[in-house]
């Protein structure tokens, strides 16, 4: 071992002290013995892996089911002077040798791959090369079919044990119930894990479902009484950007954040935010990975998320300071048919599965029992609109036939062509004049994209031709025009994602191997968006109460500071006025001792509600110093 737990944590973290349960956590791995580490959101997972694979020789190898998280790691780790890799997308053999070279002879001390990339031979040979000293499995809760997000690729994990001799196994999730955890530890082969759990409670977060009709003066009102950093999470892209501009008119200062935003806005507002120059976020679910600022007052979900565990892990980021902190959904009954309706569009049926699998094949003319092993250049939309498909639904399709194995995505899938205009407006004024055909286009970029004249934005060419009436060729046409008068600076980008088909085509026959897996998931997909319905609904139970016995924390009580147990102490308050009205009815008048005696209440809430009637008029004190009713 090269250093204690400690020291480690002192020399690249810059902490004194671990939080409960970090170190029994690290202690069992470093012991050698297989570990399932349950912790909240903002529970420190990753050092749970980090700190023991520095302790060790060898390298730690990490899957973790995202691209992006897996990037937003190495990056962390880099910084604090750790080496750390992964495998890019669409590495060529050679390149991926070279890269297990430099893990194996670099001192690399994390390798971190995506489930789907471990069941390369290539790469399971060269793992077996490697001195590996711990696999970290992030996100488990997709192991199992069980998991809000199961993915079938991660059940293949169990053979990185076979192959890595007597290298242990670390299990991390936020979110698993028992069902879950022996799901995962079967699948995995652990041998007697060591489990931990951390609770779900958070004495200091105060979870509140408010009803409202017009949630732009709600969030008024809350912005008007909270002055702590926040973070306003939405549904849609447009949202964002629409919701910071009303609260910026209002002054509170508010910024924007989506997947769709170039990487320098998206630090910017990163930065502002986290200086507290913009202190409101206003942002979709892409804006979590990485947030570590523990003065976050509150979380506002203005549209419903769709499970609890993502209800859960966005509401977790506020608080963290041990300050009280307010976890705040809006809704109202049109929120809630919109949200079946969207579940509804979101969710395929088998045979819709079969369709959109059948017409991939047909749209790259690919014939019945052939397989080429290739990438094909695909745009969802445009593959959407040709065969009259939800496009929602096409992507949930992609995603379904990806993790079951049969084809792989490109991460080009998030990629977007971008645009900026190099020169000023006073040119393009000029320009639009001169060009009387292209005015009525130009005008549709910028009153579509803002900020094409400060830096590059992604645009989508399919909106653009939805919004012209043309086609997205013609719009590509344009857009090049534009950049020989060297008005605009055009990066393309050809597909939306590649498509790599693993098995030979057999239509219907190929899905029914695995509509088993899929229809579980499908239906464990429902139930997420239903339990979730359940929770917001239900104003009857704490809402404390109600998430731990989500996650089998039975023993949960009242925490009296949701809206449930606020609206019941409020009932309890109005009933011990009621109780002094007819208590005074029938003895005339009383002293506040007397009236204690025959109220069963806190004789401090008496003299409260005692001096509030009083200020209502309803009550007097006559000459003896007792109440009487006026």
């Amino acid at each position: 071992m090269l250093n204690s737990s400690k020291e480690i944590l002192k020399k690249y973290w810059n902490h004194d002290s671990f939080r409960e349960p970090q170190q029994q956590i690290i202690e069992e791995v470093l012991q050698k013995n297989d570990v399932i580490a349950l912790l909240p959101t903002g529970g420190g997972k990753s050092i749970c892996f980090q700190i023991p694979a520095l302790q060790m020789e060898g390298v730690c190898i990490v899957i973790s089911p995202l691209i992006a998280l897996m990037n937003d790691q190495i990056a962390n780790l880099k910084k604090r002077n750790i080496k750390a890799t992964t495998i890019k997308t669409g590495a060529s053999n050679n390149e991926i040798i070279t890269l297990f070279d430099n893990v194996k002879f670099g001192n690399f001390k994390f390798l971190y791959l995506s489930p789907e990339r471990l069941q390369s031979q290539l790469v399971q040979q060269k793992i077996k090369e490697l001195n590996v000293n711990l696999i970290a499995i992030d996100e488990a809760h997709c192991i199992s079919e069980w998991g809000h997000d199961f993915r079938p690729s991660y059940r293949n994990i169990s053979l990185l044990k076979a192959i890595t001799k007597d290298a242990k196994c670390i299990v991390l999730t936020a979110t698993a119930n028992n069902k879950i955890i022996n799901d995962i530890a079967n699948t995995l082969n652990l041998v007697q894990p060591k489990v931990f759990r951390k609770s779900f409670y958070r004495d200091n977060l105060a979870y509140q479902v408010f009803d409202v009709q017009d949630k732009l003066l709600k969030l008024i009102q809350i912005f008007t009484k909270t002055k702590r950093p926040a973070i306003v999470y939405v549904n849609s892209r447009k949202k964002t950007k629409d919701i910071a501009a009303f609260l910026n008119a209002n002054n509170f200062k508010s910024s924007f954040y989506h997947g769709g935003l170039s990487t320098k806005v998206k630090e910017n507002a990163f930065h502002n935010w986290l200086v507290e120059t913009t202190p409101i976020m206003v942002a979709t679910n892409a804006f979590g990975m990485g947030i570590d600022k523990s003065n976050v007052g509150i979380v506002i979900h203005f549209d419903l998320p769709f499970s609890i565990e993502n209800y859960i892990q966005e509401c977790g980021r506020a608080g963290r300071d041990e300050k009280k902190s307010f976890a705040v959904l809006l809704k109202n009954e049109s929120d809630i048919l919109m949200y079946k309706e969207q579940v509804k569009k979101s969710i395929p049926s088998l045979k819709e599965i079969k369709e959109v699998h059948h017409k991939l094949y047909q749209y790259f003319r690919i014939s019945l029992g052939e397989i080429k092993d290739e990438f094909y250049r695909f745009n969802l939309l445009e593959f959407s609109k040709l065969y009259n498909f939800s496009a929602i639904k096409v992507d949930t399709i992609l995603k379904i036939l990806s993790n079951n194995g049969i084809i792989t995505l490109s991460n080009t899938y998030s990629q977007k062509s971008t645009l900026f205009f190099k020169t000023t407006s006073k040119n393009v004024l000029s320009y639009t004049i001169r060009n009387i055909y292209t005015k009525k286009f130009i005008n549709s970029l910028l009153r579509t994209y803002s900020g094409l004249f400060e830096q590059e934005v992604k645009i989508d060419e399919f909106l653009i031709a939805k919004k012209n009436n043309i086609t997205s060729s013609k719009v590509k046409e344009e857009l090049l025009r534009l950049q020989r008068d060297d008005l605009v600076e055009y990066k393309q980008v050809e597909t939306d994602l590649e498509i790599q088909f693993l098995v030979p085509r057999e239509d219907d026959k190929t899905i029914n191997l695995v509509s088993k897996n899929v229809v579980k998931f499908l239906t464990q997909k429902e139930k997420k968006s239903n339990d979730f319905l359940a929770y917001v609904s239900n104003n009857l139970v704490c809402r404390n109460i109600q998430l731990l016995n989500y996650f089998e924390e039975n023993s949960a009580k009242k925490c009296g500071i949701c809206d449930v147990c606020l609206s019941e102490k409020k009932k309890e308050k109005l009933n011990i006025s009621k109780e002094i009205i007819s208590l005074l009815k029938t003895k005339n008048s009383l002293n506040s001792q007397e009236i204690n005696q025959h109220i069963k209440a806190n004789e401090k809430d008496i003299l409260i509600h005692l001096r509030q009637l009083i200020s209502d008029n309803i009550i007097a004190i006559n000459y003896q110093n007792k109440y009487q009713l006026k």
